[in-house]
Formats: C-alpha cells, sequence, structure tokens
C-alpha cells in the first residue's frame, strides 16, 4: 500500500517548459550555442536529456551555468506560471487519503516555495531541491534515505525519461504524465509503471493499488 507520493515540478506541476525555452534563446548567445524554434522545441520532447545534449553539442561544463541562469531567470516570472489543471485538487485528495506528500526538483527552492506560496498550496510534507541535472538517481536516493522512505510504499510522479530511470535504480514505482516534457511515446518505449494523461488518473491509480496489488495501467 503506497504512503508517500513524490511529485517532480517542472512540467508535471508547474508548466514552466515554454518558459525555460524562451530564457534558453534569450541567453544562448551569451554561452555560444544555437537558438530553438518552436519546432525544434516540439522535437526534442520526443529525446531523452543526454540525447538532447549530444544533438546541440552542449559542453558538460557549460552546463550548470546555463541551468543556473535559467533558474534565476525564472524567479521573476515563476508566479505567472500556470499550474496545470485538476493538480491542486489532486494534491487536496491525497492528503485527504492522510498520504505523505513530497516535492523533488532540479529547479531552485526559492522559485519552487515561490510558486506554492502564489498559488496557496501548503499541502507538501517536504520540498526537496537539488541542482544536479543529471544526478537524479542519486538525488531521489537521498531523499528516500533523508526521509527514511519505505521503498514498496512510495511512488514517483514525473513528466521525463530520466524519472522513470531514477526510480527504477531505486526501487520505486513511478506514473509518468504525458502533459509534461516527454512525450507519450518516448515515455512508453521506456516502460514506467503507470502511463497517464490526465492528474485525476493519479487518484485512479491509487485507489486500485489500494485494492488490488496486482493492478497494472494498461497505458490506456
Amino acid at each position: 500500500m503506497i504512503r508517500t507520493i513524490i511529485f517532480d515540478f517542472d512540467g508535471t506541476i508547474a508548466d514552466t517548459l515554454p518558459e525555460i525555452f524562451e530564457l534558453y534563446n534569450k541567453y544562448a548567445d551569451d554561452f555560444n550555442l544555437p537558438e530553438i524554434t518552436r519546432k525544434e522545441a516540439e522535437e526534442l520532447r520526443n529525446k531523452s536529456a543526454f540525447e538532447i545534449i549530444r544533438s546541440f553539442g552542449i559542453s558538460v561544463i557549460k552546463l550548470p551555468s546555463i541551468a543556473n541562469k535559467i533558474r534565476r531567470e525564472l524567479n521573476s516570472s515563476i508566479t505567472q506560471i500556470k499550474i496545470f489543471k485538476g493538480m491542486t485538487e489532486v494534491f487536496k485528495a491525497i492528503k485527504d487519503k492522510g498520504l505523505q506528500l513530497g516535492l523533488l526538483t532540479s529547479n531552485s527552492q526559492e522559485n519552487v516555495e515561490k510558486y506554492l506560496k502564489f498559488h496557496k498550496i501548503k499541502l507538501f510534507d517536504f520540498v526537496h531541491s537539488e541542482k544536479n541535472l543529471f544526478g537524479k538517481s542519486n538525488t531521489l536516493g537521498k531523499l528516500i534515505r533523508k526521509y527514511s522512505l519505505e521503498k514498496e510504499k512510495t511512488i514517483y510522479v514525473g513528466d521525463e525519461v530520466r524519472d522513470i530511470d531514477a526510480c527504477r535504480d531505486n526501487g520505486i514505482k513511478i506514473i509518468s504524465v504525458t502533459w509534461g516534457f516527454n512525450t507519450k511515446e518516448i515515455l512508453k518505449k521506456n516502460k514506467p509503471d503507470y502511463l497517464i494523461k490526465k492528474p485525476n488518473e493519479i487518484l485512479t491509480i491509487m485507489d486500485k493499488m489500494t485494492r488490488s496489488r496486482n493492478f497494472v495501467n494498461k497505458y490506456k
């Protein structure tokens, strides 16, 4: 039975991706990188993070500087970014079930807390931020140890292939959502435990998992 649900932030709760792409283009020249068209941005949704870096020839050394610049700039517009429809209701329902609610992000702690405060969301038991873009497996493992979470009673909700990999590395189940960065096709290819199109399906999965340990999402 699930006791803890951990959510990703960018692309899962907050629709930050359009703003992130705009900020990337704004500072691309500063880092000697090519700008991204809307068509290219859409095509990137079918690639993993490592594939994106290879295709653009972005140096791993440059990544922290680029990411930090975007995080700082995002702070001024974070409250203008919409929350995906239905997510607030999902959070409330999860808490009503007596479950622990957590958030794991590579965005800054300041940005996330500012966003949650603006949207009057005070339901999270913990918010954990680490700026390691490609160490999500280690970060998730650290979070599990920090809060003494039972892996078999913990589930993660995220929008990227790297979320699937991190959960698989740490032995916890994942619900992949199709409204974020990666597309349904590439997520399905990487075989998450559950794949959903709408936020309220999270609650359906929780209810069915409670009633049956053998419940398997059939990728509707």
